[in-house]
């Protein structure tokens, strides 16, 4: 009995152990990862909150910070997908809400981009001019008015939340942009039909 005693003891400590070697190097993980982030090297600072998230996936303020720094660095489809993680961790930390709203435009715009460079050029041999059509397709202007109003969704829950932001007037301004897009595009394929 005593032998059993000692050995679940021993077992205990190393977990216990385990665990604050854990968090020592999460926290050590973050903190360098802010390091990176303040100098503005996004890519390293994704890296370290990774493997943060790689050692305990629990942390939601990993995942904010993973999103904010995927924001930053124009990865918006791994900055959805770290503040949804985040989310469902921590539902009530409204910054995702916010971070979340900001990463659904700025994917909704990259879509339209990126079409609009998808080009079809035809050239006239004779006098060397090429023509040039951008192709924004019903699909790309549908994934586009999905995510914007998903950030509509996203930030006007933040300022339900958060009414007296510092940010509200552009964080309005966002979703007024977003509504007038969305307008925009369904009115042009109304016409359109």
């Amino acid at each position: 009995m005593k032998k059993a005693l000692m050995i679940v003891s021993i077992l205990l400590v190393a977990v216990i152990s385990t665990a604050c070697i854990n968090n020592i190097a999460v926290q050590e993980l973050n903190n360098k990862a802010s390091e990176y982030m303040q100098k503005g090297d996004y890519e390293a600072a994704m890296s370290r909150l990774q493997a943060s998230i790689d050692l305990d996936s629990t942390v939601y303020q990993t995942y904010y910070n993973l999103g904010v720094a995927a924001i930053n660095a124009n990865q918006y489809q791994k900055a959805i997908d770290a503040l949804e993680t985040g989310i469902s961790l921590k539902p009530d930390f409204y910054e995702f809400y916010y971070s979340m709203g900001i990463a659904q435009i700025g994917l909704a715009d990259d879509i339209i981009d990126e079409a609009k460079f998808e080009e079809n050029a035809s050239a006239d041999t004779e006098s060397g001019n090429v023509e040039i059509k951008h192709i924004i397709t019903d699909e790309d202007k549908l994934q586009s008015c999905v995510l914007r109003e998903g950030a509509i969704k996203n930030l006007q829950k933040y300022l339900q939340h958060n009414p007296n932001s510092k940010d509200k007037e552009l964080i309005e301004e966002m979703i007024k942009q977003s509504e007038e897009y969305i307008s925009a595009i369904e009115k042009k394929d109304v016409v359109n039909q």
